[in-house]
């Protein structure tokens, strides 16, 4: 007897591990029924922009919902698992986590218990170097989009995952550390084109900007074009 395919939301962040979980989720069987980001009621992120992530959205033919959280924030997330669950028939959400983060409980799965959600973490355990090498075979298109600059320099911000970036990440670990995933914040990044999207998109104009102890880039307008 076969299982009830699972009705999922992705938790959207527009980066390299969302989106692969997301591409992942969809061959291990899910059915992605939307993206869902949680935020605070005016959000002013730096290294995911929603207007790009509105973009990625519309690449994807996803609904895109946006949950404004508060504190207490536990009861903040697990409202909005459960407004997925009660009014979108959502069973299942995918999260790009790959790893435990300072020896703390995955939040998600947290949240997501007392709603009776299941949760797939498609990339869980996961060698780090094996996911960013699988990126560039599935020929995801990905930009470095904000920089803790203790960690890497902000010349990083607006280059591309290739090979070359990849040996770089590998030599700066040697160096000081770094996860190469940016797990602990180190870097994030913002998914341009992937197979899922059925446009890929175009940065029209940005700058690299510099706050405290970040690098980021400040995209002034972006479009979706046609993959060629």
């Amino acid at each position: 007897m076969s299982l009830p395919t699972p009705n999922a939301a992705v938790l959207w962040t527009g980066g390299k591990d969302s989106a692969l979980a997301l591409h992942e989720a969809r061959r291990d069987g899910c059915r992605v029924r939307c993206l869902v980001t949680f935020a605070p009621p005016e959000p002013d992120f730096l290294a995911h922009p929603l207007a790009f992530m509105r973009l990625q959205a519309e690449a994807l033919a996803l609904p895109h919902f946006l949950w404004p959280v508060r504190e207490p924030f536990h009861e903040g997330y697990e409202a909005g698992l459960r407004w997925l669950k009660e009014a979108k028939g959502i069973d299942t959400v995918i999260t790009g986590d790959i790893a435990e983060v300072g020896g703390h409980p995955n939040w998600i799965r947290e949240r997501s218990r007392p709603v009776g959600m299941r949760v797939v973490t498609p990339l869980w355990g996961r060698d780090r170097s094996a996911l960013l090498q699988r990126l560039l075979t599935l020929r995801f298109n990905v930009v470095f989009s904000c920089v803790k600059t203790r960690w890497l320099a902000a010349d990083w911000v607006g280059r591309e995952l290739d090979p070359s970036a990849i040996a770089g990440l590998g030599a700066i670990r040697a160096r000081n550390g770094l996860d190469l995933c940016g797990e602990e914040g180190e870097y994030h990044t913002l998914v341009t084109d992937a197979p899922d999207f059925n446009r890929r998109l175009h940065l029209v104009a940005s700058r690299v900007r510099e706050r405290d102890d970040l690098a980021y880039l400040e995209i002034d307008r972006a479009e979706l074009a046609d993959k060629t």
